[in-house]
């Protein structure tokens, strides 16, 4: 009676262990059965020698012994059709930056921020600070005290009634490939260069006018009139003025001229003062120093505000957190010194945006008091 009874056990055990795993014995032996392709493994049941079942198991991607894997275009045996797997094309790599514009609401007004290239900045162009010291700071933030690029920004004020650039980079006149990106990133944010009205100029070093004409000396802006600081004009534009400088900075007065021969000669190139506004919710604002007549343009709307300082911190590193370090470009390191402070002071002051044109692109950003007459830069972030 046991030994009878014992091997009908077995049959019993067998079938429940093969009915667990969802396994018909009689498929298993007439069916092909699909098995996924990347399970980690398959398990097949066989009876073992012991009178016990024994559980084998297969390398994930493999079948067991006696079954026929299911391909994909195939019918599987539910009827179901298995997907064929498609593989993507990779496309080729891009290989260029996208288009540098960014864009900031002022209240009604819209800002849209111009990236126009690098030029290549020098420690040893800072004063008034000990260059082991400055070499010090820039490595602690760049990793390095060489090979540092210094950006250059323009922006572009959408009014409403007015489209207003406040500058216009280089163009080509230092570099073919580095610099003289406005003109495509304006046309990128959605805008052509004969629907700029009005060009305001915060000072007329070539890194700010070049992007006004094209090497052929045609106005890149046709239908613009171009507004600068009166002291400015009577610097830089003066053939007198150029004779009297010395000879290696004869050259930033020849850029300046050339970059306004169109504008002068069509009568489209107008003198301002310090305080003026240029259209309404755009003043003036006197920050003389860098040049004679630089010049921060403050943009109003619906009680926000942006200051557009120009040249007022060439190095983000260095100037926040030493006002007092002056640049080799100064007319007047003294007056820059002085206006460089009272601005910082009062942008902190007021919790109010600025621009700058040699701040990390957008150029876009807030000043907050450290104490001591030391700052610190707050970038905006992406929105």
């Amino acid at each position: 009676m046991q030994e009878k009874w014992i091997p009908g056990c077995r049959k019993l055990a067998l079938g429940l262990i093969i009915a667990s795993l969802g396994v018909c014995p009689l498929a298993m032996a007439k069916s092909p059965v699909p098995v996924p392709a990347k399970t980690a493994a398959s398990a097949t049941v066989r009876p073992a020698g012991s009178g016990q079942a024994a559980v084998q198991t297969t390398p994930a991607g493999q079948m067991p012994a006696g079954q026929a894997a299911v391909q994909a275009g195939q019918v599987a045996a539910d009827g179901t059709a298995v997907p064929e797997i498609v593989q993507p094309q990779i496309p080729a790599m891009v290989g260029v930056q996208v288009p540098g514009y960014y864009r900031v609401k002022v209240g009604q007004f819209e800002v849209t921020a111009l990236f126009d290239g690098t030029l290549d900045f020098h420690s040893e162009l800072l004063k008034n600070m000990d260059k082991a010291a400055i070499d010090k700071a820039l490595s602690h933030h760049y990793g390095r005290a060489t090979g540092i690029q210094s950006p250059i920004n323009a922006y572009l004020v959408h009014t409403g009634d007015h489209l207003v650039l406040i500058d216009a980079g280089a163009g080509k006149l230092f570099s073919e490939d580095r610099q003289g990106r406005i003109l495509a990133n304006l046309k990128a944010a959605g805008y052509q260069p004969e629907q700029v009205d009005i060009v305001i100029m915060t000072h007329l070093h070539g890194d700010h006018t070049g992007g006004l004409s094209d090497m052929e000396g045609r106005a890149v802006f046709p239908n613009a009139t171009v507004y600068a600081n009166r002291m400015e004009n009577e610097y830089w534009l003066s053939e007198q003025q150029a004779a009297a400088a010395p000879v290696e900075r004869q050259i930033f007065f020849k850029m300046a001229r050339e970059s306004a021969v169109p504008y002068l000669m069509t009568e489209k190139w107008k003198a301002i003062e310090g305080g003026a506004e240029i259209v309404p919710g755009i003043r003036a604002v006197a920050a003389y120093g860098h040049t004679p007549g630089h010049t921060a343009f403050e943009i109003t709307s619906d009680g926000q505000s942006l200051l557009v300082w120009g040249d007022i911190v060439h190095s983000h590193v260095i100037q926040f957190s030493h006002p007092e370090v002056a640049i080799e470009y100064d007319s007047d390191a003294v007056a820059a010194v002085r206006t460089r402070q009272a601005l910082l002071k009062d942008v902190a002051a007021k919790r109010e945006m600025v621009a700058g044109m040699h701040l990390p692109f957008p150029g876009l950003g807030y000043v907050v008091a450290e104490g001591n007459g030391k700052y610190t830069w707050i970038p905006v972030e992406y929105q």
